[in-house]
């Protein structure tokens, strides 16, 4: 059994976690950005200004460690399902229903509307299979 390429995984997990960013910033930053921050005043007035910042770079980060979770979780199947993009967009798939699983408490919790975490949720599964395809693309084993 071939060695997992770790270098690889880092190069391909901060590739995928740059597309993660870029698509996430699109459509939560620009696209749903105002109903946020509405439902994060009406939560809370206040807590929108105060977690800009921080919120801003703990999501950066969070797309970054996504993006190397999805190229580990690539690398650890692909021995099972075959190289190549059908199991890169397996693997982020898989990482996005576990973390949007998550993600859901926001609705039921009752802290935001059902369209702003489904709408994100969207963003968020098309941010996986992007950054799984790149993540993956770039991946390759260990030389023997």
């Amino acid at each position: 059994m071939a060695q997992l390429n770790n270098g690889r995984i880092v190069a391909g997990g901060l590739a995928a976690g740059i597309v993660m960013n870029v698509i996430d910033f699109l459509v939560n930053g620009l696209w749903l950005g105002a109903r946020w921050q509405q439902q994060t005043e009406m939560l809370n007035a206040g807590l929108a200004a105060k977690s800009a910042a921080m919120g801003m770079a703990g999501w950066i980060v969070y797309d970054l460690l996504m993006g190397l979770a999805v190229v580990w979780l690539y690398a650890s199947i692909r021995t099972r399902f075959g190289p190549g993009p059908r199991t890169a967009m397996l693997a982020g798939f898989a990482a996005w229903f576990i973390s949007h699983l998550a993600f859901a408490s926001y609705w039921f919790g009752g802290m935001f509307t059902w369209r702003l975490v489904a709408a994100s949720s969207a963003g968020g599964f098309w941010a996986a299979l992007a950054g799984a395809y790149v993540g993956g693309m770039l991946y390759k084993e260990a030389e023997a």
